[in-house]
């Protein structure tokens, strides 16, 4: 996929409410908040400005050309290259299964579908955002494809209304990030089966990004 990324802030929890609306105001739709604690030790902390091991983490998908402004306020308004103030990086994605669900995590950002990969790459991570509660529905649909085991952890979907007005229907707000690693070959097959027996149940929206390298895959890679 050209061009398209997954957009990952971190930040102390205070200042959620002022990124939210800064994204808000550059057409850039938050659709996953979901809250952490940093690891690292007090001198660490220290060294780094941050103040609170309480933060605040937002996953949103931005264009090439949306991130160069996004970049630009971030330093201006928030000056996120001083210590303290918390970080946003981007992953490239390589698909996002369904042309409706492009369309609801990319609006106001003008973009067009490419399928792609970053060369040589053996692995996917695939990421399924479902509604709580339909793990294994998703699970099932991704094994029946030939995916091995998967990683849950918590969010809550931001701004529901809008989500409601694309697909049609009522969403709950506590969503389930469901992480998948499977062979680069597997990945088509693997998203259609989790849209095809989980997108409407779950309300699932899924898509993946390239991994690079791997370590305790042996025997995925073997099979």
């Amino acid at each position: 996929m050209s061009e398209l990324y997954m957009m990952t802030t971190i930040t102390n929890r205070n200042m959620l409410p002022n990124f939210l609306g800064f994204y808000k105001e550059e057409g850039v739709t938050v659709n996953l908040v979901s809250l952490g604690r940093g690891t690292a030790a007090s001198e660490v902390m220290d060294y780094f400005g941050l103040e609170s091991a309480e933060k605040a983490v937002m996953f949103g998908m931005v264009t090439e050309e949306t991130w160069k402004t996004v970049k630009r306020g971030l330093q201006k308004r928030f000056r996120i290259d001083v210590p303290g103030m918390g970080i946003t990086f981007l992953v490239p994605l390589s698909s996002i299964g369904g042309r409706r669900e492009i369309k609801f995590l990319t609006e106001h950002q003008d973009f067009v579908k490419e399928e792609g990969t970053l060369k040589d790459t053996s692995h996917e991570l695939l990421v399924v955002i479902a509604n709580q509660g339909y793990r294994n529905m998703v699970m099932d649909a991704a094994k029946s494809a030939g995916a091995g085991g998967g990683t849950v952890i918590h969010a809550g979907g931001t701004r529901m209304e809008r989500a409601e007005s694309f697909f049609g229907v009522s969403l709950a707000s506590e969503k389930e990030i469901i992480f998948i690693v499977s062979k680069t070959g597997q990945r088509s097959e693997i998203m259609r089966e989790v849209m095809s027996k989980a997108g409407m149940g779950a309300k699932a929206i899924i898509f993946s990004l390239p991994v690079t390298s791997t370590a305790g895959l042996r025997l995925l890679e073997d099979a």
